[in-house]
């Protein structure tokens, strides 16, 4: 049984109002919409331009998978160089990357349509990264950064959801070709806006350490949790293709989208509630819990649920996945080695993003023989997210740390 909310301590309108706060999460949010605007602003802009279905998905994946890359090494700068540096050249290159693709014949040059992609998706601003390095350094209680990775997991929910609405409605009002333009300009605006903020211009990298190109991956809790992550990724990437292959089977083309909506809407509740809410159980124990929840919300797709039921089965699971991604981000503290945050954290990330792009790519090869497979290979991907975290919970036990009031530093304890 959980405690009561904690109204008080943890209100995500005190949060807000804590100096810096709103202005880095926002900048953040609008930095990273074009990472959700990109793979449908693709398919525009090549449709536009007379290529097939086929070059664009190519280039859809390229993206994703180039941006999944790149987060780690630039996670890496983060730690070694700072902010200001890592995110100026990256934003700047992204934006020129997409502001390229904005004039270029994309059928005609196909080739090179595909290097200015792999560009532009390599050259993403680690923001989710620096903000969650700079969250325990501006929130003043443990229960308010509790809170802020809280409002940050369900933030990134947002995000894929305002995105595709942003590209249709650009696209309705200056055509496909302005909304890769418009990817420049957000990713531009949202790291000048963030770098430019006092925490991320005030921090300094910790003492430099011997070179290690394993990173924070040499120690084994981050390996635990990035694998993990990867389960999960997976698991959403086939929840994508089920979500077609729905939509296909009942004769249902909303499902399509509705189907992923209602995840990110359970996500999105979900985050926000676990931010709000005392669990008992170690660390461990509430990783394998979020992880098993997911894979328990996803069991109801092999029945293939009618439309109604299908929207709001995905709910379920969704109402796991913000908790799980908080959980994982929160032990992170505790378990990368000292001066890794930054680079941990770009891991995690990109083995989400790496494992949803898998989970896609296979669960595609059997998606047109119906929902049912699929569904199990979502089940899979969130079984085992479960399992690892349930062999790996010694690896992800971790002595008590001083809170805050005790040592002066930043620590969270979930």
């Amino acid at each position: 049984m959980t405690t009561p909310l904690d109204l008080t301590t943890s209100s995500y309108r005190r949060l807000l109002a804590t100096p810096h706060v709103l202005r880095l999460l926002a900048s953040a949010i609008v930095g990273h919409l074009p990472v959700a605007m990109t793979p449908l602003a693709l398919l525009l802009a090549v449709r536009t331009d007379g290529g097939t279905v086929s070059l664009a998905g190519l280039l859809a994946a390229v993206y994703g998978v180039s941006a999944a890359l790149g987060q780690p090494w630039w996670g890496r700068a983060l730690d070694r160089r700072g902010h200001t540096p890592t995110l100026l050249f990256t934003g700047c290159a992204s934006a020129v990357a997409f502001l390229a693709l904005t004039v270029l014949p994309t059928a005609q040059y196909p080739a090179v349509a595909a290097a200015l992609t792999a560009a532009a998706g390599l050259a993403t601003p680690p923001l989710e990264a620096a903000l969650r390095v700079l969250w325990p350094e501006v929130t003043p209680s443990d229960a308010q950064l509790r809170a802020a990775l809280s409002l940050d997991a369900s933030a990134q929910e947002v995000v894929f959801i305002v995105g595709p609405l942003l590209v249709l409605g650009i696209g309705i009002a200056a055509g496909p070709g302005a909304t890769l333009g418009a990817a420049a300009l957000l990713v531009l605006a949202g790291t000048l806006a963030f770098t430019t903020a006092a925490p991320a211009r005030n921090w300094r990298p910790a003492a430099q350490r011997s070179a290690d190109w394993m990173g924070p991956l040499r120690v084994r809790g981050p390996r635990v949790l990035a694998l993990a992550l990867a389960g999960a990724g997976a698991a959403l990437g086939a929840l994508n293709v089920l979500a077609l292959a729905l939509a296909e089977s009942l004769n249902a083309p909303a499902l399509s989208t509705l189907v992923p909506a209602a995840l990110a809407v359970g996500s999105l509740a979900g985050g926000l509630l676990f931010g709000r809410m005392r669990l008992p159980g170690s660390t461990p124990r509430q990783l394998s819990a979020t992880a098993l929840g997911l894979a328990v919300g996803l069991t109801p797709f092999l029945l293939t649920p009618g439309p109604l039921a299908s929207v709001i089965t995905a709910v379920l699971p969704g109402l796991f996945l913000a908790p799980l991604l908080i959980s994982v981000f929160a032990s992170l503290e505790d378990l990368a080695p000292d001066g890794t945050l930054g680079e941990a954290s770009a891991w995690m990330i990109a083995a989400l993003g790496l494992g949803q792009a898998a989970g896609t790519a296979i669960a595609g090869t059997v998606g047109q023989t119906g929902p049912f497979l699929p569904a199990t290979m979502a089940l899979a991907g969130a079984l085992l997210a479960a399992v690892t975290l349930l062999l790996g919970r010694r690896a992800l036990a971790t002595p008590r740390v001083p809170s805050r009031s005790e040592s002066g530093h930043p620590i969270l304890t979930v």
